[in-house]
């Protein structure tokens, strides 16, 4: 359950026209596919261009275009953003191209070494993570069932098909609880979390799914259990990366994979870090706020990853479209003092990440949470899991 804010933003008296022009920056997205080309045509240190372009180059642009605090008005109808959706729909097919051509070329390539090989598809997975699941993440929040299957599409790409279903049923359920096993707890390291929720996630999910089903009387195996679908999407996929490059191309089809899982949950570990929902007694928790959120309303980050940086805001209303999602300040949720991709690299050092982060944290307590004296449990997530 997530509660309605307690001072939703306002929107703009005259907010922005919701056309191309405006529209365009989140395009910058397609960038990445000729620097891709540029990458395994040249080879050498040019493999290093997408992790360069994608993480650096809108860090600076971050530093030279500012933040944007400005709301478009939450109630502009679908019709109103079709250059904004667009992009998201289009991503699949370009998407696999880059994946699956670039497989066929580099397992053929004669000027391409080993280890320029695995640094070009670590890019590629940029392409796939930073770009494709977030862009899924918006299309498995959406009503219609195509935008749904595209969402679906995207993550066979990179062999995270559960992550749906992980993320629509336990995720939002449960965010800033023990049930939510990509809340970061507090103290604890990106590393270890990594591994955490690698198992964690998956069998979550299909308990999620196993009790959905049995509600309607249906058991586990049958048809509309999503893990069917999600598993002959991924079968598909890694077929076409044998066909196109034998053992060298699912080799490389896995770097490109695991890359993108990994910045999934490096995105994962960063959005919740050590904000814990109120335990209220007896497995029950308040309602998500804004406050269990970190945000980030750095204005070219928010391009490349279509305001995922707005998190709260999503939490309070998962299926609103990207363009729409409201930004909140600082006293009504907590705020990065960078962009994700500084707060993700930070995240990779997990000493600089605590000097940085842990007194963020403690601040929030403070500010939100005097009454709480122990925190104790809600670091070693030992209080009762929701109740169901």
């Amino acid at each position: 359950m997530t509660d309605r804010p307690e001072n939703p933003p306002v929107a703009d008296a005259t907010p922005k026209r919701l056309s191309l022009i405006g529209a365009l920056p989140f395009w910058l997205s397609l960038t990445l596919i000729p620097i891709a080309l540029i990458a395994a045509t040249q080879g050498g240190y040019y493999t290093l261009l997408l992790p360069l372009w994608a993480w650096w180059l809108f860090t600076f642009l971050d530093f030279v275009t500012g933040l944007n605090l400005d709301n478009a008005d939450p109630n502009t109808p679908d019709e109103a953003l079709l250059w904004y959706r667009m992009i998201t729909w289009i991503w699949f097919p370009l998407q696999a191209a880059v994946i699956f051509g670039m497989i066929y070329y580099a397992t053929r390539a004669g000027h391409l070494g080993v280890v320029e090989k695995l640094v070009l598809f670590f890019g590629i997975g940029v392409i796939s993570g930073t770009v494709g699941i977030n862009y899924s993440h918006e299309l498995m929040h959406q009503k219609n069932k195509w935008e749904r299957w595209l969402g679906d599409l995207l993550l066979s790409t990179v062999l995270y098909s559960h992550f749906r279903s992980e993320h629509l049923l336990v995720h939002h359920r449960h965010v800033g609880t023990p049930a939510d096993a990509v809340t970061a707890r507090y103290n604890e390291g990106f590393h270890r979390f990594f591994f955490r929720v690698l198992p964690e996630c998956w069998i979550s999910a299909f308990r999620a799914e196993k009790a959905l089903l049995a509600r309607g009387k249906r058991p586990v195996w049958s048809r509309r259990n999503p893990f069917w679908r999600y598993a002959v999407l991924q079968v598909v996929t890694v077929s076409l990366a044998v066909a196109l490059g034998g053992v060298e191309g699912l080799a490389l089809f896995a770097v490109q994979a695991f890359s993108a899982i990994w910045q999934l949950e490096l995105t994962n570990y960063v959005e919740h870090y050590g904000l814990t929902r109120k335990h209220l007694g007896g497995g029950k928790y308040e309602h998500v706020k804004p406050r269990h959120s970190w945000n980030a309303a750095h204005k070219a980050t928010n391009w490349l990853l279509i305001n995922l940086q707005r998190h709260s805001d999503h939490h309070y209303k998962p299926d609103r479209r990207f363009p729409l999602l409201q930004n909140y300040d600082a006293e009504e949720a907590p705020q990065f003092p960078y962009g994700y991709p500084i707060m993700t690299v930070l995240a990779m050092i997990p000493p600089l990440w605590r000097r940085r982060m842990n007194p963020r944290v403690r601040d929030w307590r403070r500010k939100f949470y005097p009454e709480v004296e122990d925190w104790t449990p809600y670091k070693l997530g030992s209080l009762p899991k929701p109740r169901l």
